[in-house]
């Protein structure tokens, strides 16, 4: 007899969360409005629904472009990481606290390789976006380098009307804070 598999689990937009992890941005500059996360597998995905009211460094274009899905891929990243910890989502975000992830969520999380593609033109008043954090794993760091998390991630965003753009984001967490030793062991 097989056994079903569990559903996935969804965990819908927590607006304080939300709040606190856009606090970083100018107001103008939050775009992220909702997301929700859901955990299937193993696989992390966070969907997203986001509006740029109007650029901040160009005449409005009318369309999405690589600085908009820059900001858009950070804000979903750095929301779907804040719930991951305050949830116990992801490994190996389950073991830090909220306050691991406030003192690092700037300082040290690095974009190493980024490609993206567009297809049609999004438009940027109303649009969808998704983070899927495909492989996340750690590195305890060596003789010439730190311990480190590496993500490989894909985004994608579309709107109503068929624009569509997506990308493959490689991220660095430095400084990772270290996973607390049972009691008893060696250090």
């Amino acid at each position: 007899m097989e056994t079903a598999s569990p559903p996935p689990a969804v965990h819908p937009t927590d607006e304080p969360l939300l709040a606190r992890v856009l606090r970083v941005y100018k107001p103008s500059c939050q775009y992220l409005k909702s997301a929700a996360v859901t955990t299937d597998g193993g696989l992390t995905v966070a969907t997203c629904e986001f509006a740029i009211p109007a650029p901040f460094y160009i005449d409005d274009t009318g369309h999405f472009n690589a600085v908009e899905f820059n900001l858009c891929y950070n804000q979903m990243m750095y929301y779907a990481v804040a719930k991951s910890v305050k949830e116990g989502l992801m490994a190996p975000f389950a073991h830090w606290t909220m306050d691991d992830y406030w003192q690092r969520q700037l300082p040290d999380f690095l974009i190493v390789d980024f490609h993206s593609s567009f297809s049609k033109g999004v438009k940027v008043a109303r649009f969808h976006g998704e983070i899927a954090f495909r492989k996340v794993r750690e590195s305890a760091g060596g003789r010439n380098w730190q311990p480190m998390i590496v993500a490989d991630t894909t985004c994608r965003y579309w709107d109503d009307e068929g624009g569509r753009s997506q990308g493959e984001v490689r991220m660095v967490i430095v400084n990772p804070p270290p996973r607390e030793q049972p009691e008893g062991s060696a250090q």
